[in-house]
Parts: structure tokens; sequence; C-alpha cells
């Protein structure tokens, strides 16, 4: 697949809730609330995680390849007015998103089992896609699921996201599955902080996220999802 990428800064911590609670108390006198939360605040992000017979994305993640991607389909508050199969690609330090949009009965299809239609040579991503699931075995394997309360900052394009409440829907993998009941995969209140930015953040906004003991981490959802199905299931890497 050939296209621009627009590459961004990626910094993530997982913190606990009395860091929370401060960092999130700085970072509401300088910066503003998305648009796209409601009256909590916040909003709801559920994603199916996509890998190869291999596991490649998963092995290369804690193998700490460098330079990678992997693929997801991700909605919103449950609904399926917005649905998208996106790529996110790694590289050195830098992350980019590339995504196209999908009908729901697309979506359903795939799920039955007829990869045929992402069988699109004028849509380049889908026929990636499609080209991973024909000759690598790129199947659905895990689904992810959290609360987002997300900042944003113009000067930069910095976004600052709480992601809240990390669970994993296990074996099931429809995510629009009425009857879904994810649980916990990540313990004790403890949630992800995710900063992204272009070629800089302000320098006050840099200072506000300084706190003792706030450590910067490789953290991805995905891992860790799928590492809680393997150490609570019978599942083998």
């Amino acid at each position: 697949m050939q296209q621009h990428l627009k590459f961004r800064h990626e910094l993530k911590f997982i913190i606990n809730q009395h860091q929370y609670f401060i960092i999130r108390q700085r970072l509401k006198n300088m910066m503003q609330q998305d648009a796209n939360v409601g009256d909590t605040g916040e909003y709801h992000i559920r994603s199916l995680y996509f890998d190869d017979v291999n596991n490649k994305a998963l092995h290369e993640k804690l193998g700490g390849v460098r330079d990678r991607s992997k693929y997801r389909i991700r909605i919103y508050n449950t609904q399926d007015k917005v649905i998208h199969f996106e790529k996110k690609i790694k590289f050195k330090d830098y992350i980019a998103k590339v995504k196209e949009p999908l009908s729901r009965t697309m979506y359903d299809q795939m799920m039955a089992g007829d990869y045929e239609v992402f069988n699109r040579p004028d849509k380049p991503l889908l026929m990636e896609i499609y080209n991973e699931m024909k000759h690598r075995l790129l199947r659905p394997k895990v689904i992810v699921d959290y609360v987002r309360e997300p900042y944003i900052y113009e000067n930069g394009n910095v976004r600052i996201t709480f992601d809240k409440d990390l669970r994993t829907g296990l074996h099931a993998l429809d995510i629009f599955d009425p009857n879904l009941d994810p649980v916990i995969a990540l313990e004790d209140n403890r949630m992800i902080l995710e900063v992204k930015f272009d070629e800089y953040i302000p320098a006050y906004i840099k200072i506000a996220l300084q706190l003792e003991g706030l450590n910067r981490t490789s953290a991805s959802k995905y891992v860790i999802c799928r590492k809680y199905l393997k150490f609570n299931t019978w599942e083998d890497f």
C-alpha cells in the first residue's frame, strides 16, 4: 500500500488513580476536551484486533521489533454508525495510522468468513488486508475495550488521553454482540496515559505531565489483552 503517511510522536505511561487525578487537574487548566466526548467527558472505544497465523504482530511487539504494524476494526460507544478498519504503523519512535470506513454489512460478511468483501483494488488498505487474510491467514484475535477521556491542544497538535477500565473480550470476537461481557485486563484501577503530538509539545504541558514515579512504558492494549487471554485460558501463543 503506497500513500503519504503522517507520522507523530506517541508516549505511553501506565498510571494509578492518584497520578490520574493530579495530571487531569493540571491539564484541565490548559487544554480543551475533545469535541466527541459526551456529558461525562468520555467516550467508549471497542476494537477488534487481528493477527496472522504466526501471531506476527504479537511476537514483534514482545520481541521489541522497532518497525512494525497491526490491524484492527474500531467502533465508538458500541454503535455501528462509524466503523473503521485501521492499520497502525510504528516507525522508530513515531506512529502513523491509515483507515478505511466499513459498512455494517461488510463487517457482518467478514465475521461470517466472507473475506472477499475486502477484495477491492480501488481501496489500497482493504486490498492489503484482503491479501493478508488470503495469504497469511490474518484473522480476528481479541476484543480490546476501554473508556477514553481525551484532551487536545492546537499548538503542536497535542492529544492527551486517559484510557480507563481496560477490558478484554476473552474468546468473544463480535464487537456488536449485545451479550458481550468483557473482563478487566488491567488491575488496581490502573489506566494508560497516552501523549501524542507532531513536531513538539509545549513546555508547560510537558511540565504538567512530570510527576514522581511516572515512567514511560511501551504498553500495548493489544498485548495486555492477549497476555490476559493466555494466562487465564488455555490459549497458547
